[in-house]
């Protein structure tokens, strides 16, 4: 009887989440926060493929690898622990899995800040994936868009053939996509066969494969060093492969799907859970304190302990730039 593929969940945990500051912390970013249902975002990423994968790897860095520890400690969770010593992006960190794996090993690789629903829908085009992947082709997800979102990259497709990638447009480029029907959300969910995924990024990006072999070799224990780190050139899985590649085809879905990368999608997860909001769809976060808001609409107050933020919910992608203003002077405010 053939062997069957060993399938591995891959769980990314570098982002930082600056356009949720000051909820998202260096020392806390935004997968980590027990907003939602009582439960991290990342803990939510654990559970959601436990159906589909025989294990789990965690690619993190030396920020954030004790809060992933912690979450996959109290759910008893068995998992491969990959380390970076410092963030070169998902192509580098994506290799690293391949290279943790046997090439014949199937990898699911997800982001671990992301809120999906509608778990038959999911679980099913993960299966469509694992069975694309099964064939020898490099698979991506798209969500079909329910709106012109200028916060997401799209995948213009033909079929189950990726036409081409598309950074985050502007509104006019959006509703262009949505109207023309044959565009999907990036999700940023990938699915193929480690041997597979080395083989192309060596085709296409032989620095980052060579660089990133020499690194991964000379790890410890998954603990990746600094100073061949540095050597990586950190570029997206994006540019260094899906883009080039003749061996991608796309998994189309219409599972609920969000990145929460913004203030904008936090407030609309949040009312779907029933978080008060006022007649003028004002919004608090962060304290049961009584808050008053007066003259103001769509307006989202988030409170800390160190940090408050008072935003209008249209200018969400605007909170990078706080941000990075605060990261400019090296504030004590983004630890």
């Amino acid at each position: 009887m053939e062997k069957q593929p060993a399938v591995t969940h891959v769980i990314l945990t570098g982002g930082v989440g600056s356009r949720l500051w000051p909820l998202s912390r260096k020392s806390q970013p935004k997968q980590y926060l027990d907003l939602f249902d009582h439960k991290s975002l990342f803990e939510m990423t654990v559970e959601r493929n436990r159906n589909v994968a025989n294990s789990i790897m965690v690619v993190g860095n030396v920020d954030n690898c004790h809060l992933s520890r912690k979450v996959l400690e109290k759910t008893n969770t068995p998992y491969v622990d990959i380390i970076e010593s410092t963030p070169r992006n998902t192509a580098a960190a994506i290799a690293f899995a391949a290279f943790a794996s046997d090439p014949d090993d199937i990898l699911i690789v997800t982001p671990s800040d992301h809120i999906i629903d509608d778990m038959e829908q999911y679980e099913e085009a993960i299966n469509q994936g694992i069975a694309k992947a099964s064939e020898g082709y490099i698979v991506t997800f798209g969500i079909v868009p329910t709106k012109p979102e200028t916060g997401y990259g799209y995948i213009e497709r033909k079929g189950d053939d990726v036409v081409s990638f598309r950074e985050k447009p502007n509104e006019v480029s959006a509703k262009d996509f949505i109207s023309r029907g044959n565009f999907l959300w990036n999700s940023g969910m990938f699915c193929f066969k480690a041997g597979i995924f080395l083989e192309e990024l060596k085709v296409y990006n032989p620095e980052i494969y060579k660089k990133s072999k020499i690194a991964w070799e000379a790890s410890t224990n998954g603990n990746l060093d600094l100073q061949l780190s540095l050597d990586i050139p950190a570029i997206s899985i994006d540019y260094a492969v899906m883009e080039r590649s003749k061996k991608i085809k796309v998994v189309p879905s219409t599972f609920i799907w969000s990145d929460l990368g913004s203030f904008e999608s936090v407030y609309d997860y949040l009312v779907t859970t029933g978080h008060p909001v006022d007649s003028n769809g004002n919004m608090v976060i962060g304290t049961t304190d009584y808050t008053a808001f007066v003259g103001l609409k769509n307006t989202i107050f988030v409170h800390t302990e160190n940090a408050n933020l008072i935003l209008q919910k249209e200018s969400s992608q605007e909170v990078r730039n706080v941000y990075n203003a605060l990261e400019k002077v090296n504030s004590d405010l983004l630890q």
